[in-house]
């Protein structure tokens, strides 16, 4: 067990407590708030919630039981298929249930233990439990992910992907009809003000930018084509949840779960259907197209026959 005692400053005066103790002791904003609700901080002697305000000038207390940190364990995922593969980089077709790389708090499999299990070897740059990644993908989103395998191919996709240079394709079926049937939503997205584990357009947040166009409509929902210019945490199911049309399974963000029930639907329907890029080492074009998985054909073949 660890503790710190400590005064808060003026600069964080008026701040939740989560987030004065992501900023006072770099803890993440998710372990931050799994201390609080443990009991583990306090304020004068009070003890707090994770929702309360810390006032400048008062004594703050924490404690805490450190987690180890993660670690890439190798681990096979049958589901996890390979839709690229060079000397370079390589792009996975990624199952909904694994997440793109260890964290703290998920035990479940990863796409970095998955291709270490299989013999990848993938480039050392970035933190020790993300090394080789370039972008990512939600636990509960399947589809296209890059990883590089090589340090000069980290960096310059690392580069690509800050400049908005890839072209990522998405498809999603979201409750309702968009009105517009096509356009652009551009809204900040940052932190939830209420809750620490989800994220919001915000006046605060980083600048987003999503494109929509509709495919196809259905009684009480619709298929997009989704181009994203911003790579944000949760970019397509918050913007489409601001403008009222959730993705269809997304409970999370406001999704109808008798909707998703009735389409067998247990996740987001929510695809990273294409990716393209020019490779990093040769410049040529690279261009992969990820099918339907299975439960998210079902659900799409179900809305077609209502």
């Amino acid at each position: 067990m660890q503790s710190r005692s400590l005064f808060v400053p003026d600069g964080l005066d008026g701040q939740r407590v989560d987030a004065a103790l992501a900023k006072l002791l770099g803890f993440s904003r998710t372990f931050a708030a799994e201390v609080v609700t443990a009991g583990g901080a306090s304020l004068d002697g009070r003890p707090l919630a994770k929702s309360d305000r810390v006032v400048a000038g008062a004594w703050l207390e924490v404690e805490w039981e450190p987690k180890h940190e993660p670690t890439i364990v190798p681990t096979a995922v049958p589901d996890l298929s390979i839709a690229y593969d060079d000397d370079d980089v390589v792009v996975v077709d990624k199952p909904a249930g694994v997440a793109a790389h260890p964290s703290l708090g998920w035990e479940g499999p990863t796409v970095l233990g998955a291709l270490a299990s299989a013999g990848y070897r993938i480039a050392t740059s970035g933190a020790a439990e993300r090394q080789g990644v370039v972008h990512r993908l939600d636990v509960g989103t399947s589809g296209l992910m890059a990883v590089a395998k090589t340090e000069r191919a980290y960096t310059a996709l690392k580069r690509a992907f800050k400049e908005r240079e890839v072209d990522k394709v998405y498809h999603a079926v979201v409750q309702g009809h968009p009105d517009p049937l096509a356009g652009t939503i551009e809204g900040p997205i940052g932190r939830h003000p209420s809750h620490s584990w989800k994220f919001a357009v915000t006046p605060d947040g980083k600048d987003s930018v999503t494109h929509y166009q509709t495919l196809e409509a259905f009684p009480g929902a619709s298929l997009l084509e989704i181009q994203l210019e911003t790579g944000r945490t949760h970019q397509i199911r918050v913007h489409m949840a601001a403008h009222r049309h959730p993705c269809v399974g997304d409970p999370l963000y406001g999704g109808d779960p008798r909707l998703a029930a009735r389409l067998g639907l247990t996740r987001q329907w929510l695809h990273a259907r294409q990716l393209g890029f020019a490779h990093p080492i040769t410049s040529e074009p690279v261009r992969v197209l990820s099918p339907y998985p299975t439960d998210l054909a079902h659900a799409l073949a179900t809305l077609r026959i209502d």
